[in-house]
């Protein structure tokens, strides 16, 4: 944590382990679906990268670590020699512009369907189906009753996550970010509407969050605990009969590990609601360098910062239509209007076309 709070803003420098930073604007993981079915990054994606390097850091989109954490159509991975080519084309050129930039490591868990792994069950914590619909080739289908995973296939995920880690590194990453929040793999072994395991991975809170810390052991083996962020989402997951409880939990367990930051996705729906979990209280329990995330503005970024209520501050939709989103907050904007039919899927229209500030000002 940073002392005189109070002269604090987005547009004050700061550190996130070992990186030091310009602002505290970081670009949250953004799902684009611009990568191909093989799941290797272009020049394209490279260029949409690159234009977004003003960030304090940039958090990739999320990106499956093994064939069987990926579920969701044209989105990348890091498990093969093609992919962290593809990764390091993207890295150069956040790098050459002056930025930093995280890859975000997904497993999809039971949030898949079985068309996208030639027909193969998804996998679980336990053999509950989520609620909803998986996005397949073919359109959206209901989600399948996944297959319990056994504790050596446990090790086996695990292990990939750790794999995943190494391959960032060699694709020149900055450091990486576990990928807890949502309804995916690490959140599925965390709540209890999800994991009715009876062994070392199920039960009580230490059990069920105990996936979680081995990965991040698993991840600091290869990086070092500073390089290596996590995302939670209280709100925004699956169902826990003692939410605040759990993430209190795990929110002081992580005080162990010197992550270089955790981000919470406080919301991601209006602000002025009653939120159902207790951010202050997981913030003051935290002792590390927090990033808050969700509908955050200029006003409301710059209050969290100078209060101590957080030390960074994410944000995803404004930078999907505004690259040089730090130029324009430091303006108080104008910002660009959002095509959000282009949000997932689709070519460089909506992705790479956004007009800079300077242009919009000419």
């Amino acid at each position: 944590m940073t002392k005189n709070l109070s002269k604090l803003s987005l547009f004050s420098q700061g550190n996130l382990g070992p990186l030091e930073t310009e602002n505290r604007v970081i670009m949250a993981a953004l799902t684009r679906a611009r990568v191909g079915r093989d799941g290797v990054p272009t020049d394209v994606n490279a260029k949409y990268y690159a234009q977004r390097a003003s960030a304090a850091m940039i958090i990739s989109e999320a990106t499956a670590i093994s064939a069987q954490g990926l579920g969701w159509v044209d989105t990348p991975g890091i498990f093969t020699e093609e992919q962290i080519e593809g990764w390091q084309k993207v890295t150069d050129a956040v790098h050459r512009r002056g930025g930093k930039i995280f890859i975000q490591l997904w497993h999809m868990g039971r949030e898949v369907h079985p068309d996208l792994f030639d027909g193969q069950v998804p996998v679980a914590p336990s053999p509950i189906a989520a609620e909803g619909e998986a996005h397949t080739y073919e359109g959206k289908k209901p989600y399948a009753v996944p297959r319990a995973l056994t504790y050596d296939e446990i090790q086996g995920i695990i292990a990939d996550y750790k794999q995943a880690a190494k391959n960032a590194l060699k694709a020149g990453f900055d450091g990486v970010e576990l990928h807890a929040a949502g309804p995916y793999l690490p959140a599925q072994f965390l709540h209890d509407s999800s994991n009715h395991r009876t062994d070392a991975y199920g039960g009580s809170v230490e059990n069920r969050s105990r996936f979680i810390f081995e990965v991040i052991s698993a991840l600091s083996e290869v990086w070092g605990s500073n390089r290596i962020g996590i995302k939670l989402s209280p709100e925004i997951s699956l169902a826990d009969s003692h939410a605040q409880e759990t993430y209190l939990y795990v929110v002081n367990q992580l005080n162990r590990y010197n992550l270089a930051y955790l981000q919470m996705m406080e919301r991601a729906w209006d602000r002025d609601e009653q939120p159902a979990i207790d951010h202050i209280q997981l913030r003051n329990t935290y002792k590390g360098h927090y990033v808050a995330n969700g509908m955050y503005d200029l006003d409301s970024a710059n209050k969290a910062i100078a209060n101590g209520s957080a030390d960074y501050i994410s944000f995803g939709r404004l930078f999907i239509s505004n690259p040089d989103l730090v130029e324009r907050l430091a303006n108080n904007g104008p910002y660009n209007t959002e095509d959000m039919s282009s949000f997932f899927a689709g070519d460089e229209q909506g992705y790479v076309d956004y007009s800079p500030l300077a242009v919009n000002n000419v």
